[in-house]
């Protein structure tokens, strides 16, 4: 899987106050509020494609997840994906065809029915179109589709994957209209038709505007009739003043810690009515390593690293407890999950650091650059950057500094292998450990370390890959995080948490911040 646009930012209020209004935004029930209000919504995220070819960010799906409808989609708070534009689908011939029966009556927000044919249609123009920046690699694995009337979709995959039914639950499987859609190129016009809750009414650089869906056939039940989405454009400062002047009723994705500790201070809760909600998150981030690098391709220096990191430092001092040491691969909270690196390494240790350094050979220090970048992964990167470089400087058996490039930049000098070590963050396409593992070995892997394990890509993941019981993979997938953690392409640094922040007249923000990435428009209710 090659490298994509879904490595994005660190936590949404990273350096939070530690003292945070737990369970705030809560509805206790009854259906009080006007669901004809409009919910004004800021983030900093762009919305870089309303196409769902070409999209693979979280601004563009945000949108997605509004306005197309999926097969199926995660329930909030759920992990298992359910039937959604589908009345029900199932596996068959060991997890390699997949067939969907369609629900009644479904339509496009434009009055146009929906059937199979726009269903293969959709999916076989994003592989057509395989656009760089678009999710193309999560449905690679489709062979063929077969469609053998209006509401029967059969897929014919490559191999077995039972991951299938999460990656088509994503914003990968958005349904588009075939007569609205060149089969072969992208639409450039702004507009998007789809089937889901809401219609997207306009767009511009600093606004999108959502409307109730007249025509939606699904699961979702709305609790308000229109959403308009103000985007700061990385601006989080404007993004902060915009809740605290009530031009918007709710900050999701984007404010700082000085901006909440701002927030929260200028005045209490019950003056200026501003309540901070948090959910669960799959968000993680990773100190990478260049396995071809000559310093840290040495595998003693990489474990002088892990022995020295101290997680909870950071997560405490540059993140203030929006986040949680991480200690392996796939988080907690996903199937599948261990702590194999804090197994492996245990608490930061210098004399385990120096073992390791000489029996390597290495009796000096360590002369290191640690690589950074200050506009994908949020405020605290850099500042995170520099207190990994401390740490590891402090033992006394390093010489580090670090160097921050912008993203472009970065990402090429990555592609390049110029960068022996560098920071990554990763927010999953689908809850499964399989997003956690698949993308991160073998050719073009998303990490960009030269790292491949034969074992791992060869005999383990497909094995997980063809298990319908996702329940029974993890004997497999402990295997593949205990051999990364003892091979060490790269070190799991600390596990995000959801923040969005809103006036206290909002409720419902509790079910739009799950593991499953989905901000559900529809469940928000402004009183």
């Amino acid at each position: 899987m090659k490298a994509h646009n879904k490595w994005l930012t660190a936590p949404l209020a990273a350096g939070l106050a530690a003292a945070m209004l737990s369970g705030c935004g809560t509805e206790q029930g009854g259906d009080s509020g006007d669901a004809g209000a409009t919910v004004r919504v800021g983030m900093s995220d762009e919305i870089m494609a309303t196409d769902p070819a070409a999209g693979y960010d979280p601004g563009s799906w945000l949108l997605f997840n509004n306005v197309f409808q999926s097969l199926l989609a995660f329930p909030k708070g759920g992990s298992e994906p359910e039937p959604e534009a589908a009345d029900t689908c199932g596996f068959s011939a060991g997890s390699r065809v997949y067939t969907c029966t369609l629900r009644e009556g479904l339509k496009f927000s434009n009055g146009n029915p929906l059937t199979s044919k726009d269903v293969k249609f959709s999916f076989e123009r994003a592989l057509k179109i395989a656009d760089p920046s678009g999710p193309t690699p999560l449905l690679s694995d489709i062979a063929a589709i077969e469609t053998p009337d209006d509401k029967t979709v059969v897929f014919k995959l490559k191999v077995p994957d039972a991951t299938f039914p999460s990656k088509i639950a994503s914003g990968a499987g958005s349904i588009v209209d075939h007569r609205e859609y060149a089969a072969d190129a992208l639409r450039t016009d702004g507009k998007a038709v789809g089937s889901g809750p809401y219609k997207l009414d306009s767009i511009s650089d600093t606004e999108a505007v959502f409307s109730a869906n007249p025509e939606y056939q699904g699961s979702a039940k709305r609790k308000n009739d229109r959403v308009t989405l103000k985007l700061y454009r990385g601006d989080r400062e404007a993004l902060a003043k915009a809740l605290s002047a009530n031009e918007v009723d709710v900050a999701y994705r984007g404010l700082s810690a000085d901006d909440i500790a701002a927030l929260e201070a200028s005045t209490s809760t019950d003056d200026k009515g501003i309540e901070v909600v948090q959910g669960s998150s799959a968000e993680v981030q990773h100190l990478v390593f260049n396995v071809k690098d000559p310093v840290v391709g040495k595998l003693g220096v990489r474990k002088a690293i892990a022995h020295l990191v101290d997680r909870e430092a950071l997560v405490q001092n540059v993140h203030k407890s929006t986040a949680t040491p991480l200690y392996s691969i796939v988080p907690a909270g996903i199937a599948g999950h261990n702590t194999a690196f804090f197994d492996t390494y245990g608490s930061p240790d210098k004399e385990k650091a120096k073992k390791a350094l000489r029996s390597a050979g290495i009796t000096g220090k360590v002369k290191l650059t640690l690589w950074s970048t200050p506009s994908r992964y949020g405020p605290s990167t850099d500042q995170e950057v520099k207190a990994i470089a401390a740490q590891l400087n402090a033992s006394g058996l390093f010489d580090a500094d670090v160097k921050s490039v912008e993203y472009e930049q970065y990402e090429k000098d990555i592609a390049a292998g110029k960068y022996g070590v560098y920071i990554k963050g990763w927010v999953p396409d689908y809850p499964d450990a399989d997003n956690f593992t698949t993308p991160f070995f073998g050719d073009d892997n998303v990490l960009g370390n030269r790292y491949e394990n034969a074992l791992i890509t060869g005999e383990l993941l497909p094995a997980v890959a063809a298990s319908p019981d996702r329940s029974s993979t993890g004997s497999t997938y402990n295997k593949v995080q205990d051999l990364v953690a003892e091979e060490l392409p790269l070190l799991p640094l600390w596990q995000g948490k959801q923040y969005a922040v809103a006036r206290d007249n909002v409720t419902g923000l509790e079910w739009t911040l799950d593991a499953s990435t989905v901000f559900r428009f529809w469940e928000i209710k402004k009183g």
